[in-house]
């Protein structure tokens, strides 16, 4: 299985893309099959999207990468799963053989939704981070020797439409925890982007060297995007453009800016279904690059 900080090395600046594909939401292995089309050099299975029951992510990514032969990350949260639970689990997906893993915070529950479960966050993603990156060197959280380490390569999340001082902070200390690839939410104008990635040079004096694969995603008109849209892109999702080429046109800026790894979000269709078709369209136009 290959290591995204190691491709992203190998690779010298080439396009690379992690796409979000879904977990099964029932005891079947049917959604998966939509995976071999997918043209992605990563499959990132998310953590109970929309808060809702799917698959374990370790589970489903390990099931995904045997069943369609391909390159996986499985998602973390620290909303559900106290220090004990998250290491047991780690430890689970490292005999399965998986070693790349995104650390993520998760959605608030809403008062409804607080009703039936209730969240846990006994650690932060950068407490989490920290203790990923001490069973690397075969230590769990109570400071005992495992019989033998974890190899992960540890993504983290960066949200640039957050305060930039603040994020720019919350990545340092990411970073020093431990991480080793940076996933961004999608915007639309590689200006966000470069605009945050100066104001950490400013900041440290260095560059933000690990890999950060840039948040790019496929829109529908009245579907739900996981950052804000901006106007131009509402206005022209409803005078009927298609979806797949407002996201040409911003991977287009991007590759032109340099920015080359690419985190693509496939279009969410009514009821939480994926319109994995289109997404393979937009991996084979820019996979030739």
């Amino acid at each position: 299985m290959a290591k995204i900080a190691d491709t992203y090395a190998e690779r010298g600046g080439e396009p690379l893309f992690i796409c979000d594909f879904s977990p099964p939401r029932g005891a079947s292995h049917d959604n998966l099959r939509s995976a071999r089309s997918l043209d992605a050099d990563w499959l990132s299975i998310p953590y109970n999207p929309g808060k809702s029951v799917y698959a374990n992510s370790a589970m489903a990514a390990h099931s995904l990468s045997a069943s369609a032969g391909k390159d996986v990350v499985f998602t973390i949260a620290t909303r559900d799963t106290n220090i004990l639970a998250a290491q047991s689990l780690l430890l689970g997906a490292a005999l399965l053989g998986l070693e790349n893993v995104v650390v993520v915070r998760g959605d608030d529950f809403t008062a409804s939704q607080l009703h039936a479960t209730k969240a846990v966050h006994d650690r932060t993603p950068t407490a989490l981070i920290r203790s990923i990156a001490a069973m690397n060197a075969g230590i769990d959280f109570r400071g005992r020797a495992l019989s033998a380490p974890t190899n992960f390569c540890i993504g983290a999340t960066i949200d640039m439409a957050r305060g930039v001082e603040a994020e720019v902070a919350l990545t340092r200390r990411k970073l020093e925890a431990g991480a080793h690839f940076f996933i961004t939410q999608p915007t639309f104008a590689p200006e966000i982007p470069l605009r945050f990635l100066e104001h950490y040079r400013t900041t440290y004096g260095e560059e933000l060297a690990p890999p950060i694969f840039f948040g790019v995603q496929i829109l529908a008109a009245g579907g739900r995007s996981f950052g804000e849209a901006p106007q131009w892109v509402s206005r022209d999702l409803r005078a009927g453009r298609s979806g797949s080429d407002i996201a040409a046109q911003v991977l287009d800026a991007f590759f032109a800016a340099g920015l080359k790894s690419i985190y693509l979000l496939p279009l969410i269709l009514p009821g939480g279904a994926r319109d994995y078709d289109t997404a393979q369209e937009t991996l084979r136009r820019f996979n030739s690059r």
